[in-house]
């Protein structure tokens, strides 16, 4: 596979998480919940948005992706997680409500806590450390299994007839 096979198949991973992410989010956060700390919901969706994205991708590649089987997909997944990171970092930036989510998180766990602005920063960024984290290590592991499973359910050889 060429870097640009490798483009490609991740820009169409994109395509796909950005297609199936928002009917996903509707039965989601109404199955699971938005209230809390703790969005089950959104999580669910991620996770569930990764992997299919992945699946598929891995359906549609499966001819590139069996030539060097598990380097090609070591290489899929880590372009994917590396663009799933810039996603991860941008996405609090457009969201108004990322610092004062961060700072309820923190007064949840320290009642009563005052904190300098750089303390606040600070906290954020750690928040941010943490999102990014989860999104990433999500990104690897369920792109991985999605591409994986999505080559072995096309194996080459086999034709549209």
């Amino acid at each position: 596979m060429r870097f640009g096979d490798y483009v490609i198949c991740v820009a169409s991973m994109a395509v796909i998480l950005a297609l199936i992410a928002f009917p996903l989010d509707m039965v989601l956060f109404s199955a699971l919940g938005i209230s809390g700390m703790s969005s089950w919901g959104s999580l669910g969706c991620l996770i569930v948005s990764l992997f299919l994205s992945a699946l598929i991708s891995g359906y549609v590649f499966a001819g590139k992706i069996w030539e060097s089987r598990m380097g090609t997909i070591a290489r899929i997944t880590v372009l994917w997680a590396a663009f799933v990171m810039l996603v991860a970092i941008i996405v609090p930036a457009t969201l108004a409500d990322w610092g004062l989510k961060a700072w309820e998180e923190y007064l949840a766990m320290y009642p009563g806590a005052i904190l300098s602005t750089n303390e606040l920063v600070t906290w954020e960024m750690m928040t941010l450390d943490m999102f990014m984290f989860l999104v990433v290590g999500l990104a690897l592991v369920f792109g991985f299994i999605g591409l994986y499973v999505g080559s072995m359910l096309r194996r080459p050889g086999e034709s549209g007839k």
